[in-house]
């Protein structure tokens, strides 16, 4: 998986109400555990999972921009994988 800090408004995720200690924790701790997002497009990334973390970070970034920039796993892309990536090929050596 690859690891990137990518900007909170390049991150399409739902929208939800959050509670306030959400944002407090992250407030005094960051980010534990990284975003998960695939890329949906060049610039252009889906929240797979994290969606409340998100929200919490667009409520902080408001009064500090440190919160735009977001620590995120990149879900892996096999759509260009062949065949032999998955073991399904007559070549066994």
């Amino acid at each position: 998986m690859i690891q990137k800090n990518i900007a909170l408004n390049k991150i399409k995720y739902q929208k939800m109400k959050i509670n306030d200690d959400l944002i407090d924790s992250i407030s005094k701790r960051g980010i534990a555990i990284a975003i998960k997002v695939k890329q949906i497009d060049e610039d252009l990334y889906a929240c797979i999972d994290g969606h409340k973390r998100l929200n919490a970070l667009a409520i902080l970034a408001i009064d500090n921009p440190k919160y735009n920039l977001v620590p995120c796993v990149l879900q892996n892309d096999f759509s260009k994988a062949g065949s032999a990536y998955w073991g399904n090929t007559k070549n066994r050596h």
